[in-house]
């Protein structure tokens, strides 16, 4: 029955992990079909309608990292990625309805077969005693389309888990490639080289197995194992890169007005460059690894917390009671910032002692991750508390931790932990021993930002 009930429990797991998979597998021939639209095909296709279409050329827009398709015991003679990416931008263009793409990777065979009909109209006018039909002129390009795909870079991130328990296993790994691509636009006429756009996309794998492996009875091994690996197609990566590269170089060039959209397309096209330029400021803020590098705390904070602490001295049954504190944090650099706080607590062993006690912190903290919206601290500084009827005072050193995590551009709740140690063995009353008394605190505090960073549009 326990081996029913693994048996059932792994076929469960796998089932719901992974029920897209196994409930479209391909154990048939597929017939062939159009080719599927990206992410960025709609939204290429959408862009308003241009006031005159521009008739580019593109001569070669190719693969130039020179990679070789990696495989576990090194390479083989494929390429990495496609050969075919000229075919892709011009088929970009052309959804994009912007411009007018002429032919001109394979020239000499359009040339050779434009001498062909005049060759044969010459002959057949020959023949008639008529003048030949002239053939229309070629388009020219006032703007050339260059670039390609610079980088195709693999392995970038890699990981995994899995765990096994009594017979029962499953594992997922992932890894993350990246290609990157540049494309640019040149006047026929000088030579400038009017715009530059540069896209970078991300390629996912992902695999994903569980196991079975246990002896049922004497001599009866029952092992079982299933899985499956997803990889995203690479030329559909590229696709999408050149498809919004296309799009990038589309905006840019309203916004320089390098070509214009229709009268009845302004505003429409007004608000697109307001949000590219938008997307553009985010993404110069974002690092590699979709690490998204800007301040997101404002230089003045207001700290309230509230929780637990204990005494650890020299009486025993040590009791938790509450304190309170209320803090004012000064940020110097998106990592550090000086804070001070004033604190309200008691300390209390149980039947034995019991007082309240106002402290004052001045502390340096650490903030590890300022650019996360959750990220860990650790803080330390000094201070002196006294009791309540103040007939001391003590100087005090103080360590904690803590985590944070921002709500809004305006809020943050935190958790932390904390260690006080003073210089007095008379907080409790009693002096006993070598070690001088100390306390800890652990609670729930609130971050109020007074000026939370505004992100605006670099384009004014």
């Amino acid at each position: 029955m326990r081996n029913f009930n693994g048996i059932l429990c792994l076929f469960i797991m796998v089932t719901l992990s992974s029920c897209g998979t196994y409930f479209n597998q391909p154990v048939t021939e597929e017939t062939a079909r159009l080719g599927e639209d990206t992410r960025v095909s709609k939204i290429l296709s959408e862009l308003p309608e241009p006031q005159q279409k521009v008739v580019v050329g593109v001569y070669n827009f190719r693969d130039q990292t020179g990679q070789f398709k990696p495989t576990d015991i090194g390479s083989t003679f494929s390429t990495a990625v496609t050969q075919g990416s000229t075919a892709i931008l011009l088929k970009a263009l052309e959804d994009s309805k912007w411009f007018i793409p002429t032919e001109r990777e394979n020239l000499n065979n359009l040339l050779n077969e434009r001498q062909i009909i005049i060759s044969t109209r010459q002959e057949y006018a020959k023949a008639s005693g008529t003048a030949p039909e002239r053939l229309r002129p070629l388009l020219f390009a006032g703007i050339l389309l260059e670039g390609g795909i610079v980088s195709y870079d693999t392995n970038i991130v890699t990981g995994g888990i899995g765990a096994r328990y009594f017979g029962i296993g499953g594992s997922t790994k992932y890894r993350q490639d990246r290609i990157t691509i540049y494309l640019r636009a040149v006047s026929t006429s000088t030579g400038e080289i009017l715009k530059t756009v540069y896209v970078s996309k991300t390629i996912l794998s992902q695999a994903l197995d569980a196991n079975y492996f246990r002896f049922v009875s004497f001599q009866r091994l029952l092992e079982a194992e299933t899985g499956f690996t997803r990889n995203e197609p690479i030329q559909l990566a590229v696709t999408e890169a050149v498809e919004k590269a296309v799009h990038s170089l589309v905006i840019e060039g309203i916004a320089d007005n390098l070509w214009t959209p229709s009268e009845d397309n302004q505003k429409r096209a007004q608000e697109l460059v307001d949000s590219y330029y938008n997307e553009k400021t985010l993404e110069s803020d974002t690092r590699l690894y979709d690490r998204l590098y800007r301040e997101r705390r404002g230089r003045s904070v207001i700290s309230l917390a509230g929780g637990i602490n204990a005494i650890d001295g020299d009486l025993p049954n040590s009791t938790p009671d509450i304190f309170g504190r209320l803090g004012y944090k000064r940020y110097l650099t998106p990592h550090l910032n000086l804070n001070l706080s004033l604190n309200q607590f008691n300390l209390k062993n149980e039947d034995l002692f019991e007082d309240s006690f106002t402290s004052v912190d001045i502390n340096a903290e650490f903030t590890v991750l300022p650019f996360d919206n959750l990220t860990p601290y650790i803080y330390s500084g000094v201070g002196f508390h006294v009791q309540s009827d103040f007939p001391y005072s003590d100087t005090k050193l103080q360590v904690g931790v803590g985590l944070e995590y921002l709500i809004n551009e305006s809020l943050g709740i935190n958790l932390l932990a904390e260690s006080n140690f003073t210089f007095s063995d008379e907080i409790d009353g009693v002096i006993n021993g070598k070690r001088d008394d100390f306390y800890y605190r652990f609670g729930l505090g609130l971050n109020i930002y007074l000026n939370p960073p505004v992100h605006k549009s670099k384009r004014k």
